[in-house]
């Protein structure tokens, strides 16, 4: 059942992140598309009186095209708006107006959303684009952890939010090395390190209350620091009272790791696995993790690009379906107008586009027009050739270095297998 509801999660936000992908793309001649967003405690009835009066305003537009079309717009959110009595749960968000094609055509388009998180603000706006800011915010993870390296000659810090390491600023040692200068006694040159060890450590808190602290909606959204680096170092740090006590609250551990640069950032979270079990990245880390093991075994059940995962589907083969959140493909079905051909395709689409504009050719047999017959994101089509035969799937970010390796070095499609299959 968790795995279920995971599996819907990363659906609904891979359906949302491409709406406002295609959303952005659109444009309008003029301030001719509306966007309005209406947050759960408003009242429906506020917002058709405030569209009937916009729609009487209206007729103060110079352009007649610009005019006609704007009223078309809020006709059409209107009739739209009689299917709700009140706001769902989380509000909702409407894109609607005259969008270009192409030349001096115009298609009317109106979306309409009911976001995963609660519309914070009522909105009503015209112009050229649709506002999505407020909508793309919500893709924005909600935890946030805290990463900071750190050993005598420097350190780094940066965030982990929720599959994606952000690195965000260094500070670097001025603290001498063991062995002395010449005419310096050893007690001296000691007292002089320590003194430098300890402001070396004081800039390091200071940047870290400074990079930390300043996150938006820092006691709802911070969930901790990890921290990590050779032992004595981290254990002094976290132990010598340097941190805010807002961060010194939060520390959720202290981990060896290699590197105190930002490739540190990477290591140490992979050495917290066990701190952030539940955390998204970890679950995705842990499942390419294994893929990538499986890979390089000589008798290997596994399985990637299109061809050869489609193929272990089809006969109930694959035990977990990974599929990346970069992946932007359709599956075509496309048919001849004059005879029986049909061929069935795989194309890449831009984000926000659609396969529509797509030359489709002439039939190979009677050199007749060939003609869309059925287009699906390829993304719905291996889910549902996965939930024929039970198989698990996973939607893995890009921003990771596994997820990444998934998207560039397999094409985004890969899949751990039940049994070995030689596909």
């Amino acid at each position: 059942m968790a795995e279920e509801v995971e599996m819907d999660s990363a659906r609904k936000r891979y359906e949302f992140k491409k709406t406002l992908e295609r959303l952005k793309q659109k444009e309008g001649s003029g301030t001719e598309l509306i966007t309005i967003y209406i947050p759960p405690d408003k009242q429906i009835y506020d917002v058709t009186a405030q569209l009937r009066d916009e729609f009487g305003q209206c007729s103060n537009i110079k352009s007649k095209q610009t005019r006609t079309n704007v009223q078309s717009a809020i006709s059409s959110i209107l009739s739209r708006l009689k299917y709700y009595n009140k706001p769902p749960e989380n509000g909702l968000a409407i894109f609607c107006g005259a969008i270009k094609i192409g030349g001096d055509r115009t298609d009317m388009d109106c979306t309409i959303i009911e976001p995963p998180d609660v519309v914070p603000l009522y909105m009503y706006r015209c112009s050229s684009r649709f506002e999505l800011e407020p909508m793309e915010q919500m893709l924005v993870e909600k935890e946030v952890y805290g990463l900071l390296v750190i050993d005598r000659r420097e350190s780094y810090l940066g965030f982990l939010r929720g599959n994606r390491i952000e690195p965000a600023s260094g500070v670097t040692s001025t603290v001498p090395g063991k062995q002395r200068k010449g005419g310096q006694s050893a007690m001296r040159f000691q007292r002089l390190r320590l003194i430098a060890i300890n402001e070396y450590y004081k800039k390091v808190a200071d940047r870290a209350t400074d990079v930390f602290m300043a996150e938006p909606d820092f006691y709802n959204r911070f969930k901790g620091v990890l921290i990590g680096g050779p032992t004595p170092t981290k254990e002094e740090f976290a132990d010598g009272g340097y941190l805010h006590h807002e961060l010194q609250k939060r520390l959720i551990g202290l981990f060896d790791v290699s590197y105190t640069n930002e490739s540190g950032l990477s290591e140490l979270v992979d050495n917290a696995q066990e701190a952030l079990r539940g955390v998204e990245v970890m679950k995705e880390k842990s499942v390419m993790d294994r893929f990538l093991k499986e890979l390089i075994k000589d008798d290997s059940a596994s399985a990637y690009g299109e061809e050869s995962v489609r193929k272990n589907l089809e006969i109930g083969a694959v035990d977990t379906l990974l599929l990346s959140e970069n992946l932007r493909k359709e599956r075509l079905r496309v048919r001849c107008q004059n005879c029986d051909f049909v061929k069935e395709e795989t194309v890449q689409v831009e984000p926000g586009k659609s396969a529509i504009d797509i030359d489709l050719g002439s039939c190979p047999s009677c050199t007749a027009p060939l003609y869309l017959e059925e287009e699906t994101d390829i993304i719905d089509e291996l889910t549902a050739l996965a939930d024929a035969s039970s198989t698990r799937v996973m939607i893995i970010s890009n921003d990771f270095e596994e997820g990444s390796i998934l998207y560039n070095a397999f094409g985004g499609i890969a899949a751990i297998l039940r049994y070995r299959t030689g596909y």
